[in-house]
C-alpha cells in the first residue's frame, strides 16, 4: 500500500514544473506529466501516473512538497 495522494489531470502541470526542476526538462517521468496535463487523455494520464511512480521515492516525495507551498 501507498500514501502518495491521486494524481489527477489538473495537478499534473504543476507536478510536471516541480519534477523538472528536480528530475530535469527531458526525464521521462517529466515529459509524460507534461504531455498528460497538456492533452488530459485518459491514457496519457495512465502513463503519467506510471512514470511518476518509477522515479525514486524521495524525488516523488520532494515533488509533491514542491505543490503544498
Amino acid at each position: 500500500m501507498t500514501d502518495e495522494p491521486k494524481i489527477d489531470a489538473a495537478m499534473m502541470g504543476r507536478l510536471a514544473r516541480a519534477l523538472a526542476f528536480i528530475c530535469g526538462t527531458s526525464h521521462p517521468a517529466t515529459v509524460a506529466l507534461q504531455k498528460a496535463a497538456d492533452s488530459g487523455a485518459e491514457k496519457d494520464i495512465k502513463a503519467a501516473r506510471s512514470q511518476f511512480l518509477k522515479i525514486k521515492p524521495n524525488e516523488r516525495r520532494a515533488a509533491l512538497a514542491m505543490l503544498d507551498d
